[in-house]
């Protein structure tokens, strides 16, 4: 085989969009369902339509790139399946900001035309982001791209809106909701961003006996009773009795209900069953009315001088109104306070008693929680399936209703006299009916995810060969509001059968100190500007460096810049391997303890990685491969090879080649694209994408050659550390004399001396230094060369550093009351402590003698 010419520094840009490319036009992402391979699948969590790559969806990505690239270079039939989310009010949100540019409103063009021209965007605009993940790497099967709002799956949709309604799953109902004012729509918990503002707590007479408080004050119009405690006994006297409600000429009830904490407070709560979801459930326990006081834009309904003011307007007004009565008995600003904010236009979310559908969650949601609970589906890691059953046990009917022109409408019409028909797939509507104008939850769609890509509710190859899907890698902030809803559908759909066989959670990605990333913060990190300045590779290798199960991530610029020193590093290494005659081929027998050495470690760590690839440990995996590559294989083996090289020994070009083709195959679910460039130079094979993943073999483990190695390292290590104190130039020679006999690297003076740059002691050899490491005796003739002065000042600071530390280890030691309390562990590390600083006085004690005058 030719040796190919690499060029003499890796440019990512030459190479990223060049392999991925041929990748695809090769067909090695495509997954066959008619295979009788393992299958192993993912699905995508499916980004908006509207959205760009984000740091957050490069770690999730590069994850479910990493098991995915593993899954098939094991021989599996692997499928990722990628796809985008039609995303409801974001989407609507840019379609009308684009015709308000123009002087239109979507009641202009109404709603068909405006759905035509929502599906015009997406056709020239929408999904940047999946461009975005080829540029990542993204090893998806794009034969197989999904959106939420295609025929199959908006059948989907349709079928088991159908099967819910007709199983009574699914109601209409009046309930509180959180209500969007600006975007004229009901929201689901994770489209509201909670946050602390700053507002008022005004505290307000009722009576002689009764102050409540508010953070809203123009609520108390739609106020229907005042609620306390039952066993309160300050208050047990009113109950049943009637107040007078400040400003509005009604008389309300005061009532006992045990959701009031008398503790909080006064021990006395207003009530607004229409505008508080609480207050909602006391009215429904006590048969109260409820009064909206507010429209849908947040503009005051109520009769009176408030009439027609926006809340925030009516706020203060109605504070003066009661000041003006001498009401007000105190208030508080600024008030910090959490305030629901719509995610998608910040506007503060009112909650609002409002008509609309719900799925009714309880059945559903316990077949969720049992599919964990008897290990159908496993959460990683463990200690987050608490948070899931918190959850799944406590969950409250979902409103899946949306005031919205784009998503899948709801499939319910009505009749002339009243009538409800709920429509399936291939049925059609009485004639004359009218179709309910609300969509669908864009969570209600992406719920079915995992099963609607895979062709359900037609009985397809890829759902009988894919489904259920092997693992979820996902964030753990939407494991409620997402995987939670893919569990009750899929397990309600599939009868019994969940969607995944695990859940993978992973953290959130933040700065380098932990904080949070935010555009007020100025600490927000582009993924595409770093693959752009770094290259893929070290985006993708910082942040699965940082990545333990359940547990954030952070990043820092930094880190990115020596994840591209790592991948050059691999570069120059498998450019220097190769200028050096390494290639692939049958192992020779005659191997040395340095050949056997690095085969025995390839081993250990391929058992390493494989163990921890299982755990969803990227952080120990990156770590792993980061130290083999750079530790052992470059720093040692290299160095190493090049003195077997020198002596003609050929054979180590095989096993320089064996290991650069193993490593680089390891590392390529991790930095797809520079492995892929290398191990094409290396091995002459067609792609990396597609070699088989390594295995350990258990005949190449051989402690004896690492144990003769590691000595090895010791030795050189320390010589080299005492050349550096005495300011001696890594090239420079000097002579020594080793007392190797009998030691484990008897057979290694030829590694060392050439390491060292040390030469055979001749007649005038006369030691100025000399130590002892590893059973090694090394003296050394620095005359000439090294400073006995200096060197004698250095061992003596190390000495009372050394002593110092013993006498402090040895007090604590001594100290009984530590002893007693201290924890064995840590006992045993002061230990450790005492007799490695007895031992740094004896070799510093040695030194020092061996120096003389």
């Amino acid at each position: 085989m030719t040796t190919p010419e690499l060029p003499t520094q890796y440019t990512p840009a030459d190479v990223e969009t060049r392999s991925y490319e041929r990748w695809v036009a090769e067909g090695y992402f495509g997954a066959d369902s008619g295979s009788s391979r393992e299958p192993y699948s993912i699905v995508l969590p499916p980004p908006n339509v509207t959205g760009v790559l984000h740091i957050g969806h490069a770690l999730d990505h590069s994850i479910q790139d990493a098991l995915t690239r593993r899954a098939r270079m094991r021989g599996k039939e692997a499928l990722w399946l990628p796809g985008m989310d039609h995303a409801g009010i974001a989407t609507q949100n840019v379609v009308e900001r684009r015709l308000a540019g123009q002087g239109l409103s979507r009641h202009d063009l109404g709603r068909e035309a405006f759905v035509d021209k929502v599906w015009e965007w997406k056709a020239e605009s929408g999904g940047k982001i999946l461009g975005q993940m080829k540029k990542l790497g993204d090893s998806v099967d794009w034969s197989r791209e999904r959106f939420t709002m295609d025929t199959g799956l908006s059948r989907a949709v349709q079928t088991i809106f159908k099967r819910l309604y007709d199983d009574g799953l699914i109601y209409r109902a009046e309930r509180i909701i959180n209500w969007c004012p600006r975007c004229q729509t009901a929201l689901s918990d994770i489209e509201v961003e909670h946050q602390d503002d700053e507002g008022e707590l005004v505290s307000i007479r009722y009576s002689d006996e009764i102050v409540v408080a508010t953070t809203r004050a123009e609520t108390m119009l739609g106020d229907t009773a005042v609620a306390v405690h039952p066993s309160d006994s300050r208050y047990a006297h009113l109950i049943g009795t009637y107040v007078d409600l400040p400003l509005t000429g009604r008389s309300i009830p005061v009532v006992g209900d045990e959701h009031v904490d008398p503790e909080f407070g006064t021990g006395a709560v207003k009530v607004t069953p229409a505008h508080d979801p609480n207050d909602f459930e006391i009215g429904r326990r006590h048969s109260l009315p409820s009064l909206t006081v507010m429209d849908e834009r947040g503009i005051i309904t109520a009769h009176g001088p408030f009439q027609g003011l926006d809340r925030f307007e009516a706020r203060p007004a109605v504070v003066a109104a009661l000041r003006a009565e001498g009401r007000i008995v105190a208030e508080k600003r600024p008030y910090l306070h959490s305030v629901g904010h719509c995610s998608r236009c910040k506007t503060v979310v009112e909650p609002r008693l409002s008509l609309q559908w719900f799925v009714q969650v309880a059945p559903l949601a316990k077949a969720a929680g049992d599919a964990v609970r008897d290990g159908r589906t496993v959460i990683h890691p463990p200690e987050l399936a608490k948070r899931y059953f918190d959850w799944v046990d406590d969950m409250h009917d979902w409103c899946i209703s949306r005031q919205l022109w784009w998503g899948h409408r709801i499939p319910v019409w009505y009749g002339p006299a009243g009538e409800v028909v709920c429509v399936g797939p291939d049925q059609d509507p009485p004639a004359g009916y009218v179709q309910d104008p609300d969509v669908l939850d864009t969570w209600f769609s992406s719920g079915l995810w995992p099963i609607s890509t895979l062709g359900w509710p037609s009985a397809t190859p890829d759902l009988a060969r894919f489904y259920p899907t092997s693992v979820l890698v996902t964030g753990y902030d939407i494991l409620f509001f997402w995987v939670v809803r893919m569990m009750m559908f899929g397990l309600y759909a599939m009868d019994g059968q969940p969607p995944f066989r695990v859940v993978a959670l992973h953290g959130m990605v933040r700065d380098q100190y932990g904080k949070k990333m935010s555009k007020s913060f100025g600490n927000v990190v582009d993924p595409l500007d770093w693959i752009e300045r770094f290259g893929a590779d070290a985006t993708r290798f910082t942040l699965l460096r940082g990545a333990n199960p359940g547990a954030d991530v952070a990043v820092s610029e930094e880190w990115a810049a020596g994840s591209r020193n790592f991948v050059n590093k691999i570069w120059n290494a498998t450019r220097f391997a190769l200028m050096n005659g390494a290639t692939v081929g049958e192992l020779p027998t005659d191997l040395t303890p340095a050949d056997r050495w690095i085969l025995s470690r390839l081993q250990n760590v391929i058992s390493a990685a494989d163990a921890a690839f299982e755990d969803f440990e990227f952080a120990k995996v990156s770590d792993l491969l980061y130290h083999f590559a750079w530790d052992e294989v470059c720093d040692w083996y290299l160095e190493l090879a090049k003195i077997q090289l020198s002596e003609g020994r050929d054979g180590t070009r095989l096993v320089l080649g064996h290991v650069f083709d193993a490593l680089l195959r390891l590392l390529h679910p991790l930095v797809p694209f520079v492995t892929e460039e290398l191990w094409r130079a290396v091995t002459g094979g067609e792609s990396v994408v597609i070699a088989p993943w390594p295995v350990a073999d258990a005949s190449r483990v051989d402690p004896a050659a690492e144990a003769e190695i590691d000595a090895l390292q010791e030795v050189v290590t320390e010589v080299r550390r005492f050349r550096s104190d005495q300011g001696l130039k890594p090239g420079q020679k000097v002579a020594a004399r080793l007392g190797l006999s009998g030691t484990a690297v008897a057979a290694q003076e030829g590694a060392i001396r050439a390491l060292l740059r040390l030469t055979e002691p001749g007649d005038t050899f006369a030691a100025t230094a000399s130590f002892t490491v590893a059973g090694v005796n090394v003296e050394i003739d620095t005359a000439g060369a090294i400073d006995v002065v200096a060197e004698r000042k250095r061992l003596e600071k190390d000495l009372a550093a050394a002593r110092k530390e013993a006498a402090q280890v040895a007090a604590k030691l001594g100290n009984e009351q530590f002893m007693a309390k201290a924890p064995e562990d840590v006992v045993a590390k002061v230990r450790a402590r005492a007799e490695q600083s007895e031992a740094d006085i004896a070799r510093l004690e040695a030194q020092l003698s061996a120096l003389g005058v």
